[in-house]
């Protein structure tokens, strides 16, 4: 058995225990954090394609092909070739940046060699995917301080001492016009302007850059230079990438094989990508307490593609744990808080992770609130169709304005509470939550079941939801 196998065998022992206890969860988080350095070179070559195939979103050509690489690799007495691009736009990052690494680190721990390339000269022309407008450049300052501040960050997902870094700067900045010009001749003019984001915006009567239309190009000639087996992005950059094995044929090479990584929705379930622009997102600065209240904020559907991006848990785990939701015998907010302590685990540590699930259970006593007497009372017939804010703010009283009421929001301060008999969760509810109508709001998270008793709580202050 491989030591994947070995570990899965003991985590899938732990997934079917009571999640409820801490001695369980503390066990598995053991377990799963050791797993993000496990050496994964003693499995097949179609085991490893598997284990990448499994995450990504898209696989060019397929995961056949890529086993059939790792096997000519390893026949040959070496890994794959991976490449990473990096544009340095910016100094903090957050968990959406650490998807495509965990993966980087998997074809690490296979025994692949794995190259960053940093964008000193693209990120200079601005990277124009999904974008609506042209993308202001950086200068080299810009660069270099980002770059550190993303090393910083993403450490806990990434062995940065055992990757070769490059800087695309190496052949681009003293590529000459006649070779630049050979290049762009043999690429369609059409292949570039079939992008939604450029079309979007020639329909919508914006221009587009020359600097932007060569973008693509010069980020495939980079494939092209490091000979690359393999490039890994997110899903966005599918057609920058799929340029990259147009190039290396124009430069008689083999073309890479591409490997497209999920976009993360944010936490506040609204559909939208993770975004620091969006308020939706959870840094990889955060404190461990603040990282736990925030995945514990998430939509119950968020919670599958969570361990899907952020944890080293395999398919058949994954698998378990939803047929344990789906005959009851695994409570979802017990899952939840068990995603909470992976994601803590990650960043901070086991210990840290269990300080913050113990904190947070303080905070969100399971005590029942059906005794309490001359609760104020909000009827969802009523007021349902009103912002959550406002239902605080005029109707309860609970805070002096909406504004107000929202910043309770952004401080983790809004929950609502679910009680079931004895059993009591508490929902806490993001800033995005709380602008939305809090019928809405009540149904998706009660959307397991009508429980007993509904309540809104924000601070201290406590009232009951009524039908």
């Amino acid at each position: 058995m491989t030591r994947l196998g070995e570990s899965v065998q003991r985590a899938s022992a732990l997934l079917a225990q009571d999640l409820s206890s801490d001695t369980t969860v503390q066990r598995l988080l053991e377990e799963t954090a050791t797993r993000r350095y496990l050496d994964l070179s003693d499995l097949s070559p179609a085991e490893q394609a598997g284990l990448i195939a499994a995450r990504a979103v898209e696989l060019v050509p397929s995961a056949e092909r890529l086993a059939e690489r790792i096997g000519a690799a390893r026949a040959a007495g070496h890994g794959l070739h991976v490449k990473f691009g990096i544009d340095p736009t910016a100094a903090d990052v957050h968990l959406g940046h650490a998807v495509p690494m965990i993966v980087l680190s998997r074809f690490q721990r296979m025994g692949h060699d794995v190259t960053l390339i940093i964008g000193d000269i693209t990120a200079k022309i601005g990277d124009p995917s999904g974008r609506s407008a042209e993308r202001p450049p950086l200068t080299d300052e810009d660069i270099a301080a980002n770059l550190a501040g993303y090393r910083d960050q993403v450490r806990p997902f990434f062995d940065f001492e055992k990757v070769s870094f490059r800087h695309n700067s190496e052949w681009l900045a003293g590529i000459t016009l006649p070779r630049l010009i050979g290049v762009l001749a043999q690429v369609s003019a059409s292949s570039l302007l079939q992008r939604e984001d450029f079309r979007g915006r020639l329909d919508a009567g914006h221009g587009l850059s020359m600097s932007e239309l060569i973008y693509p190009v010069a980020m495939a000639i980079d494939s092209a230079e490091i000979d690359a087996d393999v490039e890994l992005g997110g899903v966005d950059q599918l057609l920058n990438m799929q340029m990259g094995r147009r190039v290396m044929e124009i430069y008689g090479l083999t073309p890479q094989l591409v490997v497209g990584m999920p976009l993360i929705e944010g936490t506040d379930g609204s559909g939208a990508k993770m975004s620091k622009s969006k308020g939706n997102y959870i840094g990889l600065n955060s404190t461990a307490d603040d990282v736990f209240g925030k995945v514990m904020s998430i939509p119950d559907r968020l919670m599958e593609p969570y361990l899907r991006a952020w944890t080293e848990w395999t398919d058949a785990e994954l698998d378990a744990v939803r047929g344990r939701l789906a005959d009851s015998s695994l409570h979802p907010m017990d899952l939840k808080k068990v995603l909470a302590g992976e994601v803590v685990a990650a960043l901070h540590g086991v210990e840290a992770a269990m300080k913050a699930r113990a904190g947070f259970t303080a905070q969100f006593s399971r005590r029942s609130f059906a005794d309490v007497e001359a609760l104020p009372e909000v009827s969802l017939a009523e007021h349902g169709g009103e912002p959550v804010t406002t239902v605080l703010a005029k109707v309860l009283g609970f805070a002096p304005s909406a504004s107000a009421a929202r910043r309770l929001a952004k401080q983790n301060a809004l929950r609502l509470v679910l009680q079931d008999g004895a059993e009591q969760r508490a929902e806490v509810l993001s800033e995005a939550d709380a602008l939305r109508p809090l019928s809405e709001v009540v149904a998706e998270r009660a959307a397991t079941g009508a429980p007993d008793g509904l309540y809104l709580k924000a601070g201290r202050k406590l009232a009951q939801l009524r039908d």
